[in-house]
């Protein structure tokens, strides 16, 4: 029998502990020591009935002494779960697992951790029949710290999350909600993470997530949602935050719903980054002045790896109004800022050829193209990414079209290869070309 084993491991015991025995403080300390002997030598021979006695002795006599009675009576719990064919025994023991997750919690910490393992044994264990209990369990661990989680919690967190909704639990704003919650803890583990293994090992759970939520993540379905949250709290900062995040992650940034959330967010907890999205959105709405005024807003307190986006965007509002002078400066301090990007001498061509019909140079403007196609070649200089130098070629190209016939040039005494300033706004020195 079992039982007879463990009387003479414990037998076996007391007699090897007897003349050490007043090494042990008290008593309590003797019982512990013993019942760790007798379950640990049960555990390692797979005999986990035999093991259930003497650990929950150990583990109601000396409770902070080892956490490996807390990993290890897991286990054997579990087991005993498996091994038990009485459905009222079995509810028993997955409620003394629970309790020995707390247990554990009160001695050892770890509280994200291992509120999250209790949950996965919970649903292992009850399926279903413990749904809701095991989802709470999952978000308490999430609200605890995700940081400090394995991110396969992550995901089962989110699987439950998509199960319990489904299953009538919640509405689908928890679905949003929660991906939310999980996609900021998956970019910060990843942001945090240097190991290559690690990082193929998040990106695959993000993928994963991903997939789960695309059911629930249309535009139409999130603005739905957020329309009916948003108009009964407009001002609700919180709820604020919430929207912008998750229609710019999921790119629906082209809605209303996230207009009027950025403009009221903006309002009541102003940034650079509000700011900058409030003149991108005016821009797209084509109210170019506003657009122009909340880019001016947004490079006050910017930082300055964010500023060349900002300036290029100030110089297309600026040109778009007519503004050609201030446009050129704009794309001139994005120029100094990324010395090495030819996009800024692009839009500079480009707005000195939308500007030719202003030039009184007796040539109906011709000679901007001159300086057009200079600050393209310029662009080529610069950036000799492919990319740049096919888009400036193109304008080469189109530009030196617009040049000014021979027989005109000579009517005005200009000759091939003088010098030439370019009159009125433009103002610069050119080269003198023209076709035949």
């Amino acid at each position: 029998m079992k039982t007879n084993k463990i009387l003479s491991l414990a037998l076996l015991l007391t007699i090897a502990i007897a003349p050490v025995s007043a090494q042990f403080k008290n008593a309590e300390d003797s019982i512990c020591k013993t019942n760790r002997f007798l379950y640990g030598e049960a555990y390692k021979s797979k005999q986990y009935q035999d093991a259930y006695e003497p650990w929950k002795i150990a583990l109601q006599t000396c409770p902070s002494s080892s956490k490996n009675l807390y990993i290890q009576g897991a286990v054997i719990l579990k087991q005993l779960f498996s091994s038990s064919k009485d459905a009222e025994k079995r509810v028993e023991i997955v409620n003394e697992l629970m309790n020995l997750y707390d247990l554990r919690i009160q001695y050892f910490g770890e509280a994200p951790e291992v509120t999250a393992r209790k949950a996965y044994d919970l649903q292992q264990l009850r399926g279903d029949a413990a749904l809701k209990e095991y989802y709470e369990l999952y978000a308490q661990a999430m609200s605890l710290d995700a940081s400090k989680l394995d991110v396969a919690f992550i995901e089962r967190y989110f699987e439950a999350t998509v199960r319990y909704v489904t299953k009538g639990g919640a509405d689908t704003t928890l679905i949003i909600d929660n991906y939310d919650i999980a996609s900021d803890a998956l970019d910060a583990i990843l942001a945090a993470t240097t190991d290559s293994t690690k990082k193929a090992e998040i990106y695959n759970v993000v993928a994963n997530i991903e997939n789960r939520f695309s059911p629930f993540a249309s535009c139409d379905q999130l603005v739905n949602i957020y329309t009916k949250k948003f108009n009964a709290n407009p001002e609700d900062l919180t709820l604020l935050k919430k929207i912008t995040t998750i229609l710019r992650k999921k790119k629906c940034m082209n809605t209303d719903l996230f207009f009027a959330a950025t403009e009221n967010l903006h309002k009541i907890e102003p940034s650079p980054s509000t700011a900058y999205l409030m003149a991108q959105m005016n821009y797209q709405r084509k109210r170019y002045t506003e657009a122009a005024n909340y880019v001016n807003e947004a490079l006050k307190g910017a930082d300055e790896k964010d500023k060349y986006n900002m300036y290029i965007l100030q110089g297309l509002c600026y040109t778009e109004a007519n503004s050609y002078s201030a446009a050129r400066a704009a794309y001139n301090k994005a120029a100094d800022l990324e010395p090495t990007k030819g996009e800024p001498y692009r839009l500079i061509a480009q707005l000195y050829a939308a500007g030719h019909r202003s030039i009184d140079d007796g040539m109906n403007g011709a000679s901007a193209y001159w300086a057009a196609v200079d600050v393209a070649r310029k662009a080529i200089s610069v950036d000799s990414s492919p990319e740049n130098v096919e888009a400036a070629q193109r304008l080469i190209s189109s530009y030196s079209a617009g040049f000014p016939k021979q027989d005109k040039a000579f009517d005005l005494d200009l000759v091939d290869g003088n010098s030439f300033t370019v009159p009125g706004w433009i103002g610069v020195t050119t080269v003198v070309r023209t076709k035949k």
